[in-house]
Parts: structure tokens; C-alpha cells; sequence
């Protein structure tokens, strides 16, 4: 049976995926990404100050386009991956997850009984196009792509069972949160860390699930895709703005940027999520 989702049947073929990150919280800015030619986009509902009623401005905004939206919750709560699911959201990204049964309840939160635990509300719900689409509820279940952050030390050691769950479809590393677990705070480049997510991407791709990330650093980003890594985030959209306003007033002010200003211009996003 099709799976009605074009990301999640890119990952299921192995061609990798460049996407861009959005933080901005506004729909307006999710259009203009979604038309640079990006192969998906993240709409973040961790770390930005998005809600489901912007999240769902930001599915409207980029669903014309050819970009592949991919929304990730605050938190793997059951409720709220209802509620993500049935404003339309495809693909998510559930952060912290650091144990096969967190994982498996993830899954069981984004299917319909008896596979899973799933609320029937589909007949109301932008998910089935207000039940103009018919056979929704028959192809729901495979229609949704997960994705689980692992991003600790638990979750590494879980990993390899983490990636046996029927259900989970891709892990994303995380790289700021992970280098903190591992005493590392704030510096995901240590070659500590660095071995840690390579290492973990070369498990995950071994056990045939889709891997990935974010980096700002284009050497670092091609050397993820050359190991294998499916999806691969390589900017984001607000550090993107604040980076190119700061430079265009620096060469008009003829003064360089707030110190601390210029100091977050230059984050390395490895580090930002």
C-alpha cells in the first residue's frame, strides 16, 4: 500500500534529503523556505516558540510547495501527536527519547486501534481533508513517518534497540544535548562527541533505519551524507537572518556587531538542538 507521504518514501529508498530548520514561528517565513528548494523543513515546537495553531500556519504555508514538512513536538505526549496528526503533519520528530519502550509508545500514539492507541477524530480533522479523503482512516497508519531524537548517553546505549522498534522510521541525533550528557556542554565538535554521533550513525544505518541531524558546517553536513545519513538538516532559518542583518548593519554602521551578538551569529547549530 502507498504510504501517501513523499519524505517517508524517500527515506525508504536511500536518497538523502537536505533540509532547513525553522525557528522563526511564523508561517510567512515557512513559505519563503519552503520555495529555496529545500527537500523538507522543520517546524520546531521544541525550541521555538510555536504552538499548534502556528504549527498548522506552517503546514498551510508550505504545503503548495515541493519541500516536505516534518514537525517536531515538545515532547512525546500521546495527546498532542493526536492533535499534530490530525492538523495534517505527516512526519514527526519526537525529541529525548532514550529507551526502546518510549519508543514503542510513540508508535502506538501514532496509530489507529488496534494497532495502536491513536484518537478517532479524523472526520473533523485537516488530516482526511475533512473526510474528503475516504480511505484516510485505512491508510493512516502507514501514511505517518517517525523520527526519535536520541540525544544522551542512555539513549546511546539503548540505541541498537531503539532501531529494532516496528514503527520507528528514522533516529536524528542530536548534537548539543548529547555532548552536554556526555560532559561536554556547549562543544558538540570534541572529538569525543564527534566519535559518539559517527558511531551512532554507522548503527543506525547498519540496522536499515533512516539516520540524521543538524550542522551548520557544510564540510560536516557531506561527511554525514557520504556515511549515510538520509536526512540532514544544514542551516537554520533565524540564525540565518540574524547572521546576514548583523553583517549588513556592521558594513553600514562601520562598526562590527554587538560583541555578544556576533558571538550567537557564529553559533555552529551543532550545538543549537
Amino acid at each position: 500500500m502507498p504510504s501517501h507521504n513523499p519524505f517517508k518514501a524517500a527515506l525508504a529508498a536511500k536518497q538523502p534529503q537536505v533540509g532547513l530548520w525553522l525557528s522563526m514561528a511564523d508561517p510567512y517565513m515557512a513559505e519563503v523556505s519552503a520555495s529555496t528548494g529545500f527537500d523538507w523543513l522543520l517546524i520546531d515546537g521544541e525550541h521555538a516558540p510555536n504552538d499548534l495553531q502556528s504549527t498548522l500556519g506552517a503546514l498551510q504555508a508550505v504545503a503548495p510547495h515541493a519541500a516536505q514538512p516534518v514537525v517536531r513536538a515538545v515532547q512525546g505526549d500521546t495527546a498532542l501527536i493526536k492533535q499534530l496528526l490530525d492538523i495534517g503533519a505527516k512526519t514527526l520528530l519526537v525529541p529525548m527519547v532514550d529507551t526502546a519502550e518510549q519508543a514503542r509508545a510513540l508508535v502506538s500514539a501514532t496509530r489507529y486501534p488496534p494497532l495502536g492507541i491513536r484518537g478517532v477524530g479524523s472526520a473533523v480533522a485537516r488530516a482526511s481533508q475533512w473526510s474528503a479523503r475516504t480511505d484516510y482512516l485505512d491508510v493512516a497508519d502507514e501514511e505517518v513517518c517517525l523520527l526519535v531524537q536520541v540525544e544522551t548517553v542512555t539513549a546511546l546505549a539503548n540505541l541498537e534497540a531503539i532501531c529494532k522498534v516496528d514503527g520507528v522510521h528514522g533516529v536524528f541525533i542530536g548534537p548539543a544535548d548529547l555532548a552536554a550528557s556526555m560532559g561536554f556542554r556547549g562543544r558538540p565538535g570534541h572529538p569525543e562527541v564527534q566519535a559518539a554521533i559517527e558511531g551512532a550513525m554507522r548503527t543506525i544505518i547498519a540496522s536499515g533505519k533512516a539516520a540524521g541531524t543538524l550542522t551548520s558546517d557544510p564540510a560536516l553536513a557531506r561527511r554525514y551524507l557520504d556515511l549515510g545519513c538520509t536526512f540532514v538538516a544544514v542551516g537554520v532559518d533565524i540564525l540565518l537572518y540574524a547572521k546576514a542583518a548583523r553583517s549588513l548593519a556592521s558594513d553600514f554602521l562601520g562598526k562590527p556587531a554587538d560583541s555578544g551578538a556576533a558571538a550567537d551569529a557564529d553559533v555552529d547549530t551543532r550545538g543549537a538542538y
